[in-house]
Parts: structure tokens; sequence; C-alpha cells
């Protein structure tokens, strides 16, 4: 289900996958089968998305990141694909992000360039991730918790 209100230009989408009102697919995004991409998401062309994947509202997949199976992506969760971003540089270098099967990122956590979230792997919400998870493991933040 495509909705109305969403603008996909990729004819790669797998069956069953849902994209909700105000979405953004470029033309050569690859979005696998029984996935749930909610409102105002933005997804590139260089991107892979397995099955049965949930990205929640206001996330971006940008060129080069790789999301697999099962994979559960929060609310406003940020994900970087340049180290050194300057306007208008036609000599970046991509770095891309690898999110492997059954990983979990928690609402508004910034996933920098480069990274790898290993299988299983949970990232709390809020969290910065500068380097790999470990397959697994969970990447807590606790500030100020009680």
């Amino acid at each position: 289900m495509v909705h109305g209100l969403s603008d996909v230009q990729t004819e790669n989408i797998g069956e069953g996958t849902s994209i909700w009102q105000f979405c953004v697919v470029l033309p050569g995004a690859v979005i696998g089968k029984n996935c749930n991409i909610c409102s105002h998401c933005f997804i590139e062309n260089k991107v892979k998305i397995g099955d049965n994947v949930t990205i929640k509202c206001g996330v971006q997949i940008w060129d080069g990141i790789t999301v697999e199976d099962n994979v559960f992506i929060g609310p406003n969760v940020t994900f970087c694909n340049d180290r050194h971003p300057v306007s208008r540089n036609k000599n970046y270098v991509l770095e891309g992000v690898t999110v492997k099967k059954g990983a979990m990122i928690g609402a508004g956590s910034v996933i920098l360039p480069g990274v790898t979230i290993g299988e299983n792997a949970v990232v709390a919400a809020g969290s910065v991730v500068t380097k790999d998870v470990p397959a697994n493991t969970r990447y807590l933040v606790k500030v100020g918790a009680k």
C-alpha cells in the first residue's frame, strides 16, 4: 500500500509493504516485503531496506545506508553518511551505515557515518552512536536516569 499523499518513485517495493503519507522515496531505493514506512520519511536512491522493517515517523535514510531484515527504527532517528559535510561539496566521501538483522534503534538517536549496528543490538533512545555496536549488545545512554 502506498498512500496517495506520498511521492514514491521506486518500483522496487516488496509485497505487503505500507508507505504512509508525506513520504518521499527516490527511484533507486529498494524496499523489502512486509515493511511499514510511517509518515514523513525520506528514502534516498542508494538505499537497501530488507524485509519486515519498521521505520517510524520523521526518519531520513540517506545514500549508502543498508537496513537488513526485522529491524525497528524509532521516530526521528538521524542517520549521517558524510563525516565532514560542506555545502555543495561535490567531492564528499560517502560513508554508509549498516543496520544488521533484528537490531532496534530508539527514538531520536543519531547514527554517525561508517557505523555498523550489529545483529539484534539495541540502541537506546537519544543515543549518539559514534562507533560500531556489537551484535547482541545494548548501547545505552542513561543521562539523568533514576
